[in-house]
């Protein structure tokens, strides 16, 4: 099996890892932090995600440069551009510390006006952590991109999953002797720093990889930067989606409020990651068929392909959740985080939900647009646009607290994917109108019966998880059943009697060598 199948299969299990192990840890850490430290936790990790960004997406920069010169086996050229890229990263650490030296000194306390005293010091210490851990994890992620770009994907993905494993179960050890939010953020660096060194260990030793400067021109960092401001935008992006709420209520509100926003933000997140496992794979198909001059409705019919696919899976996540949803996180983290809280927790979750699957459903035209390399239209969209959904989530947090918030990034996300579908229509040329058509057929009416169907299911008397259980095993074979019967396609029915047949798989869905 080759590095890139191994790849993507340990990419798989890592993300199955994430989530599951991340549901499991999530009460047992909120019970042992308290809602207030979990939340401060959270709070700060966003903010310590938004200096982060300081990295202008150098990283994936990384992966495309060594590939390139690795490809023109231009050795002297690769040593020269990681040297340089070691210089730009130097100045990228100078400013971490530089920014956090003037948030902690000239901010802090006068930002978090809802924190205590104690609370303050304890947010204080976790901070001057982590950007001490931004400080060298941000030089040190290169590595990661030099395995990428030398196509070593085995390693650092293993090692990722070791990671995850061990910080874990230090985790539950450390907490189990009384470890609060602060040995946390100590454990989080000590694995940094260890992963950093294995992984230099590999570069170094392993792959023979040199830093050398060569020659230092201004013009090559101009490329270098030119390159990476695209990703920054995106990651800027991701900043305000996923963490720019973190920042309102962190000055409006008390530490347990964004313990229940972090909540349904986490089960949010959670919902993408099954889409993401199936339309990953396919940015190579997609850059196939744009170089191949694949016709607008060529490309509609893959994108309707993957689409049916992922609508599947992430219905039968989405009607479980909007069903069973509040009792699953009543009985997760209702003890701590109180009926009311657990309440706001699921409705968070089910607002992402809810806005997120037609992105997710469409997220091979994601692909589309960088094989055609027109990104930029959508980076600048969904940047202005979470822009504006943070200020509108700022003013409805005010009344409405988390939920309040939340709604305003809703909003954003749901003006851009009806532009964007406009954008496809137009400038790609898909056939939005015949994808929604087809994506339909078959699937609503079969999902409003299984809709009816759970709802009754979800009269069966009694609490507790195995009620919980017993629904979702109901609902689970209501779902299999009908879905199979009434709301697939031929195509699909074959693709789910050949699941443990992965090149059949593949190659059924047209992943393999696209003929024009």
């Amino acid at each position: 099996m080759s590095q890139l199948k191994k790849g993507a299969f340990l990419n798989y299990i890592s993300i199955f890892l994430i989530n599951t192990v991340g549901l499991a840890l999530t009460p047992f850490i909120l019970k042992s932090l308290g809602k207030d430290q979990y939340g401060i936790y959270l709070t700060i990790g966003a903010l310590i995600g938004t200096i982060s960004l300081l990295d202008f997406g150098l990283n994936n920069t990384i992966v495309r440069f060594v590939a390139k010169y690795r490809a023109e086996k231009d050795k002297k050229g690769e040593e020269n551009f990681l040297a340089t890229t070691m210089l730009i990263y130097l100045v990228i650490s100078v400013l971490v510390v530089i920014v956090g030296a003037i948030f902690y000194y000239g901010y802090f306390d006068s930002y978090f006006t809802k924190m205590s005293v104690e609370q303050i010091k304890i947010a204080k210490i976790m901070f001057v952590i982590l950007v001490f851990n931004l400080a060298i994890k941000l030089p040190g992620g290169s590595f990661i991109g030099i395995c990428s770009g030398y196509e070593q994907f085995v390693f650092p993905k293993t090692l990722n999953i070791i990671r995850y494993l061990l910080r874990s179960l230090t985790v539950v050890g450390i907490l189990l002797l009384g470890g609060k939010a602060i040995a946390l953020v100590i454990i989080d660096t000590v694995f940094s720093m260890a992963v950093i060194m294995v992984t230099g260990y590999f570069v170094f030793k392993k792959l023979k990889v040199r830093f050398r400067l060569h020659s230092f021109q201004k013009s090559f960092i101009k490329e270098i930067l030119k390159y990476s401001v695209w990703i920054f935008v995106f990651a800027l992006t991701g900043v305000f989606q996923w963490k720019a709420g973190h920042w309102v209520l962190g000055r409006i509100s008390v530490p347990s409020v964004l313990a229940i926003y972090g909540i349904g933000i986490t089960l949010g997140t959670y919902y993408g990651a099954f889409s993401t496992a199936i339309s990953s794979v396919f940015l190579p198909r997609a850059t196939q068929m744009s170089v191949g001059n694949a016709s607008g409705e060529q490309l509609t019919d893959m994108m309707i392909k993957i689409g049916r696919l992922s609508f599947v899976v992430l219905m039968y996540i989405f009607i479980a959740f909007a069903l069973y949803g509040y009792q699953f996180v009543n009985l997760w983290v209702g003890h701590e985080m109180g009926v009311e809280g657990s309440f706001q927790c699921w409705v968070i979750a089910l607002m992402i939900m809810a806005a997120y699957t037609l992105p997710l459903v469409q997220n091979f035209g994601n692909s589309i647009l960088e094989a055609k390399n027109k990104i930029a239209f959508k980076a600048i969209l969904y940047l202005s646009f979470m822009i504006i959904g943070t200020a509108i989530g700022a003013l409805l947090a005010t009344q409405y607290s988390a939920i309040g918030m939340i709604s305003g990034s809703v909003v954003g996300w749901l003006i851009v994917q009806n532009v964007m579908n406009f954008y496809y229509h137009r400038v790609i040329h898909l056939n939005i109108i015949r994808f929604f058509k087809e994506l339909a057929h078959k699937t609503v009416l079969t999902l409003v019966l299984i809709s009816v169907i759970g709802y009754g299911i979800n009269y069966i008397p009694g609490g507790g998880w195995l009620n919980f259980i017993a629904k979702s095993m109901l609902y689970t074979l209501a779902y299999g059943i009908l879905i199979y019967y009434l709301g697939m396609i031929q195509f699909e029915r074959d693709l789910v009697k050949n699941t443990l047949r992965l090149r059949s798989v593949l190659k059924k869905i047209g992943y393999g060598k696209y003929k024009t």
